[in-house]
């Protein structure tokens, strides 16, 4: 399971810090530690751990607070894995200068996730454009491969230099 430090609005990067980089040293500097985790991840128990043009993977295990009224695995915890292993797939194959937005993105839950399960995520591109890029995401069993959700999304590409 990865080591998930806690962070502060002061530790997060400013736009030129983000936009001084590639997508994919980004991300890349999130796993190696150069860079905070993101606040989402730290929060509901899940970082990244790889990171290549076109691909990122997180890892992580839902806990107790991320439970619904009912005793399950609330599914904004699955959308928030899935979003953000999509959204730094996006990210990964984005050149320096560049941002991304979420536009969109859908989530199928295929079967209950248990408290404590460690899962991955895994995030790839299947098309990139000039102004939007669209990925695609499986949440499942870091040791059993079951495949827990799938995902996809629509991601808007900006590049704030040209605005």
């Amino acid at each position: 399971m990865p080591r998930i430090p806690a962070t502060s609005p002061a530790d997060l990067p400013d736009r030129a810090a983000i936009l001084a980089r590639t997508g994919l040293a980004f991300v890349e500097d999130m796993i190696a530690g150069r860079l905070p985790p993101p606040p989402i991840g730290v929060a509901l128990g899940f970082a990244p751990t790889e990171a290549a043009r076109g691909r990122a993977v997180f890892e992580g295990a839902a806990r107790f607070d991320a439970m619904n009224p009912m005793g399950g695995v609330h599914g904004g915890w699955y959308g928030a894995i899935l979003d953000s292993c999509m959204g730094c797939a996006v990210m990964t194959d984005l050149a320096q200068g560049e941002m991304y937005t979420t536009l969109d993105f859908s989530v199928n839950i295929t079967r209950a996730l248990p408290l404590g399960i460690p899962v991955r995520a895994v995030g790839e591109v299947q098309h990139r454009g000039r102004s939007t890029a669209v990925a695609r995401g499986e949440l499942r069993g870091r040791d059993d491969d079951r495949l827990y959700a799938t995902g996809t999304t629509t991601c808007l590409v900006m590049r704030p230099e040209e605005g």
